[in-house]
């Protein structure tokens, strides 16, 4: 959902209507709630980043644990959803488990709202029949990987579809678009959602997705998503200097090589798995749901037993995790 960045005048004129929206429904209050609320609710895990200190960053590399994300569990009647309920599939006692990377929503943290182009990346897990009523976005551009499960998309554009395991859709919010998302099946959903700078805003709204088959991870780095500004053929082009990857090491016997060109860096996450990751700062083992960035140059190697994923794009100077620096 969105969680109201933008210019210091959008911010504005969004508050000033945001009594004029929550008058209207349940669901309005809850995604405005998580978009606009004071940042002040915190899980035990994201209090848990004040509480020590680390020193995760070596040459190239700063290693970001799962200990160091913040978790939010939001009211189901929030999103449209009924009360919690027994599900024998499902292990949680809420709807929702949503890992945020950067300062998102109710987690505010100032010294962590980006990672060059990467503003958002949430790692959310939906329980069965729930899911995210509609909800507006704009000026991003939107990419969505399902880990597994099947993710229902249906936007303003007349666009509505189900994804599963694999698959990656992208959507150029621009000058404004409305969407929802929703797990209509019978098995848990897991979904990592990123938001990327665009090279420009009141972009046309646009939308595509694709099918996890199409492109080959198993034991290699397979190309998803690329810059619309660039030759590289990939499912998925989106209007930002950016790269995704995706890989599915089966064991430690499997690994992949990755370029970081100087100009570069890129964001690790550990989707699943104990992978390990190897360069010129030694080397790192993962654990699912750790992260990191990763500094050019040079050839970085990732070796599994893991899936993960990578966020790859120009080295800018801007954002970053300097807040776990001891």
């Amino acid at each position: 959902p969105n969680h109201g960045k933008g210019t210091d005048k959008e911010r504005a004129q969004e508050r000033i209507n945001t009594p004029r929206l929550m008058k209207k429904n349940a669901l309005a209050r809850g995604v405005l709630f998580w978009a606009l609320a004071p940042r002040a609710v915190f899980s035990s895990t994201s209090q848990a980043c004040k509480a020590t200190k680390m020193n995760p960053f070596i040459r190239n590399l700063r290693y970001i644990p799962n200990s160091k994300l913040a978790v939010s569990e939001p009211n189901p009647a929030w999103f449209g959803n009924p009360a919690n309920a027994d599900d024998k599939k499902w292990t949680n006692k809420n709807w929702l488990k949503s890992r945020f990377h950067f300062s998102f929503a109710e987690y505010n943290n100032d010294a962590n709202t980006n990672f060059g182009v990467l503003r958002v990346m949430n790692d959310d897990l939906v329980q069965a029949k729930r899911g995210f009523g509609e909800h507006p976005h704009r000026n991003a551009e939107i990419c969505t990987y399902v880990v597994h499960g099947q993710l229902t998309h249906q936007d303003s554009m007349g666009t509505k579809e189900s994804l599963g395991k694999g698959s990656i859709q992208f959507m150029t919010a621009g000058t404004g678009v409305r969407h929802s998302e929703h797990n209509l099946h019978e098995e848990p959903l897991r979904f990592i959602q990123m938001w990327l700078t665009p090279k420009a805003g009141g972009l046309k709204p646009n939308y595509g997705s694709m099918c996890g088959s199409k492109i080959d991870t198993k034991n290699k780095l397979g190309h998803l998503v690329s810059s619309t500004d660039t030759q590289a053929e990939t499912p998925v082009k989106i209007n930002c200097d950016a790269n995704i990857h995706v890989a599915e090491l089966q064991d430690e016997k499997n690994s992949v090589d990755l370029e970081l060109g100087e100009d570069r860096q890129a964001y690790f996450l550990s989707v699943e798995g104990t992978p390990t990751v190897s360069g010129d700062f030694g080397t790192q083992k993962f654990q699912q749901h750790d992260a990191a960035e990763l500094y050019g140059g040079g050839k970085i190697k990732i070796t599994g037993p893991g899936h993960v994923l990578i966020v790859e794009m120009a080295k800018d100077g801007k954002g970053g995790r300097g807040d776990l620096d001891g």
